[in-house]
């Protein structure tokens, strides 16, 4: 398990991805014990909000000990991050959570986000040790596309409005492009996680899930981000496991994600 540890973030760049969506570069040692998939806590400078921003790892510079994080802005925390300037610093606490595992036998891989789930799928596809398939998930515009161009992976796009790729979800885009794989790793919307379980299932796929939720604490102290599981947490003797602490990431077979 990455050591978990606080620190202060120094900002290099925030730049503007879409409207509402930032893209951040900190300089902090934490990106040396990183790993795709897993999280920092952003604590606003602010005393006023007390809870941390969980933000998942987009790409890792461990040369430079740097990370990138691509969030929206969803209140006054994330507004405030979307507003700092170089040279910034931020208040943070991480690795957390348990990322996307890495050292398994599969290594044909397709790897699925959805809307602000795309972001911690870069970071995978550019250290997933076999061939990857990059399949993203969008409303109407895409985003980060260009920057799987340098992964060594094959990407499709579906969107909802049909605006880009494949007119639907990210389902319709592997059926329709005929897509094929030992194992599946997916970070994205609940009702996207669910049908790709399903499609996993169907095939008899190994199948790897990121769940997204909203965290108070983000190290499992408050119990405040839990997802049923087919087996008793032997801790709290219940069907149930901590997002931020037992995952975010999954066997897709062991939660429910209904």
């Amino acid at each position: 398990m990455s050591k978990k540890f606080f620190s202060k973030g120094e900002v290099m760049s925030v730049t503007t991805v879409l409207p509402g969506i930032y893209s951040m570069w900190l300089r902090t040692d934490g990106a040396l014990s990183s790993a795709p998939g897993q999280f920092f806590n952003f604590y606003p400078n602010d005393s006023a909000h007390l809870l941390p921003r969980p933000i998942s790892i987009c790409e890792i510079d461990r040369r430079k000990r740097a990370l990138r994080f691509v969030f929206r802005v969803k209140g006054e925390g994330t507004i405030a991050l979307s507003q700092m300037k170089s040279g910034d610093t931020v208040d943070m606490m991480g690795p957390l959570g348990n990322g996307f595992p890495l050292n398994i036998p599969e290594r044909n891989a397709i790897l699925i986000g959805g809307g602000i789930g795309v972001p911690p799928m870069l970071e995978l596809a550019r250290e997933f040790p076999g061939r990857s398939k990059v399949v993203l998930g969008f409303t109407d515009e895409p985003f980060l596309v260009e920057d799987f161009s340098d992964t060594d992976s094959d990407v499709y796009i579906a969107t909802e409005s049909g605006n880009q790729g494949t007119r639907g979800n990210v389902v319709g885009a592997i059926m329709e492009n005929n897509l094929g794989a030992d194992v599946i790793y997916a970070c994205g919307p609940k009702a996207m996680l669910s049908a790709v379980k399903m499609l996993a299932r169907v095939r008899k796929i190994r199948c790897f899930v990121s769940l997204e939720e909203h965290m108070a604490c983000g190290i499992g102290a408050c119990l405040g981000c839990v997802v049923g599981t087919k087996d008793v947490d032997p801790h709290f003797n219940v069907k149930k496991k901590r997002i931020c602490v037992d995952g975010p990431v999954f066997d897709a077979s062991e939660v429910d994600l209904r």
